[in-house]
C-alpha cells in the first residue's frame, strides 16, 4: 500500500510542477491578500495593534493566518483532483488494480498538503519585503510545521469526504465555500478572539484553524513556546477527519 500511495503522490506533485497556471495560483492568490487586506488596516494606531493584537504591524498580525488559510483552501484541491479523475476516467483504471481506495484518498490529501506547503515559504517572503520582522522560535517553528502538516491532511479528508460520491466538477468548489468562509471568520486568522461576541468566541475555540494560526503567530510574531494543547487539538482534528475520509472512500468511492 505504501508503494501505491507513494505512486499515487507523485502523479499528483508532477501534475504541479507541470502546471504553470497552478504555480501562478499558488504565488499570486496569497500575494494578493497580503498586499490588499494585509495593508486595509495599515492606519490603525500602533498603541491599538500592540494592545489588541500583540503587534505594531497589522501585517505581521494576519500572515501565519494567510498561511493557515491557504493550507485550509489547498484542500479543496483533493476533491477537485478526486473528481476530475472521475471525469477523464483514470480514477476507473486505478479501482481495476488492488490499490485499496484509502490509497487514493492518503495520496490526494498528501498532493494538497504539499501545494500548501510551498506556500509558506512565498508568503513569509512576501511579509519580509513588506517590513515584517519576526520574532521566530525554533521549537515553536517546529510545532507550528508539524501542524500546517496535520491540517493539510485534515482539511484534505473533510473537502474529500464530503464530495466522494458525486462526480460534478461544481461541487469541490460549492462545498469550499460553506466551509472555508465560516471557518475563516470564525478563527482568529484575521482578528483576536476578544473583538468576536460571545456566540463568535464558543466557535471560535472549536475552529482547528484557530490553533494552528496561534501556534505561527507563537512561532513567528511572539517568539513564544508552542502550545501543546493547540498541537494536540490539530491532530485530533487530522485523527478524526482522516478516519471518516477513509471510512468513506472504502465504503462510497466508485469511478462513477
Amino acid at each position: 500500500m505504501i508503494a501505491q500511495t507513494y505512486a499515487l503522490y507523485k502523479r499528483e506533485v508532477l501534475k504541479l510542477f507541470r502546471s504553470r497556471y497552478m504555480w501562478l495560483m499558488l504565488v499570486a492568490q496569497p500575494l494578493m491578500w497580503i498586499v490588499f487586506f494585509g495593508n486595509s488596516l495599515a492606519g490603525l494606531p500602533r498603541g491599538f495593534l500592540a494592545q489588541y493584537f500583540g503587534v505594531e504591524n497589522y501585517l505581521a498580525y494576519i500572515l501565519p493566518g494567510m498561511i493557515s488559510i491557504s493550507m485550509m483552501t489547498t484542500g479543496m484541491f483533493a476533491s477537485m483532483s478526486l473528481v476530475f479523475d472521475k471525469r477523464v476516467g483514470y480514477l476507473k483504471r486505478v479501482l481495476t488494480t488492488p490499490t485499496p481506495k484509502s490509497a487514493v484518498l492518503l495520496a490526494k490529501a498528501a498532493g494538497a498538503m504539499t501545494r500548501g506547503l510551498l506556500m509558506v515559504p512565498i508568503i513569509l517572503a512576501a511579509g519580509a519585503a513588506l517590513g515584517v520582522g519576526y520574532k521566530i522560535n525554533p521549537a515553536s517553528l517546529a510545532a507550528w510545521l508539524l501542524a500546517l502538516v496535520l491540517a493539510g491532511v485534515g482539511f484534505a479528508s473533510l473537502f474529500t469526504l464530503l464530495t466522494v460520491n458525486t462526480a460534478d466538477v461544481h461541487a469541490p468548489g460549492v462545498i469550499s465555500n460553506f466551509i472555508t468562509m465560516p471557518l475563516m471568520f470564525t478563527s482568529t486568522a484575521l482578528f483576536p478572539r476578544e473583538f468576536f461576541p460571545q456566540w463568535l468566541k464558543a466557535i471560535s475555540e472549536v475552529n482547528p484553524l484557530t490553533y494552528v494560526t496561534e501556534l505561527g503567530r507563537d512561532a513567528l510574531v511572539y517568539g513564544a513556546p508552542p502550545d501543546p494543547s493547540a498541537l494536540l487539538y490539530t491532530a485530533i482534528f487530522a485523527a478524526a477527519t482522516l478516519s471518516m475520509g477513509v471510512a468513506a472512500v472504502e465504503a462510497k468511492l466508485t469511478a462513477d
